[in-house]
């Protein structure tokens, strides 16, 4: 009779332990092992989109020959028209990428930079100001350069990037790293091209995550961290956490009264 009682314990501890079970599932890039190289498939260099905010400040060995193309350099308002704007409330002219991808730059005029890059677009102003400037050095740099991380993290918010790159850990980092509710297989990306979103799965826990075209981030990415089943079973309210408590209180009641018995 004994021995059956106790079979009966075994069984009701058992299933009070896995029921308790903490999830392991929270190790980042598991599959890497010791000393491997893991060496990232994908470089990104970001694009000029519309709505981004660019400075380029133009200087040569004859300052003097350089300032027309440096108008609004120093001045404390911004000015708007035909599509391009500058402000000089930073050190450099800024301009505003319109609709149509273009910059309205001084003497040049109209120039489209939207979906160049940084340094084909220090190129393409280098080369139109050697009809005017010898020797002329033109500094490109993107103003807003911006990414938000929502979800299970520690800090959700929008982030300011001072370079030109950033890869999906580092935003992570920026946040405060996942919360231990933060569902690790299942970060999401969206990326806007062209009016067009795009949405991208990462897994945290694979050191594929190092081959994944959305690894560095683009301008304006959004980072999305789902909860996992536990929040989302937390967030239904009370109800749920109570009856799994009294569920918990029975089981060790029960086996409780069986020992004693």
């Amino acid at each position: 009779m004994y021995p059956q009682k106790y079979f009966i314990v075994i069984i009701l501890l058992g299933l009070l332990t896995f029921s308790c079970k903490v999830p392991t599932d929270v190790v980042y890039f598991q599959e890497s092992e010791n000393l491997e190289k893991i060496t990232s498939a994908n470089s990104f260099t970001p694009v000029f989109k519309v709505d981004d905010i660019v400075s380029i400040l133009v200087s040569a060995t004859d300052m003097i020959a350089a300032r027309p193309f440096n108008l609004m350099q120093g001045s404390s308002s911004i000015t708007e028209g035909g599509g391009g704007s500058s402000s000089t409330n930073t050190t450099d002219p800024t301009y505003l990428i319109d609709e149509e991808g273009m910059i309205d730059f001084p003497v040049l005029g109209k120039l489209k930079i939207a979906g160049l890059t940084r340094v084909e677009t220090k190129e393409l102003i280098k080369g139109k100001l050697t009809v005017y400037i010898k020797d002329p050095i033109v500094n490109v740099r993107l103003q807003n350069f911006k990414i938000t991380v929502m979800g299970e993290v520690n800090r959700p918010g929008a982030f300011t990037i001072p370079n030109e790159r950033i890869t999906i850990v580092e935003a992570l980092g920026l946040a405060g790293d996942l919360t231990i509710m933060g569902q690790r297989q299942n970060i999401m990306v969206i990326r806007e091209n062209d009016g067009v979103n795009t949405y991208h799965r990462i897994d945290l826990t694979s050191k594929e995550i190092f081959n994944s075209p959305v690894y560095y981030l683009a301008q304006n990415d959004v980072l999305y961290v789902e909860p996992n089943k536990a929040r989302k079973r937390n967030s239904e309210g009370n109800k749920n956490t109570l009856g799994i408590v009294l569920s918990i209180v029975g089981v060790s009641l029960s086996a409780l009264a069986l020992i004693l018995r």
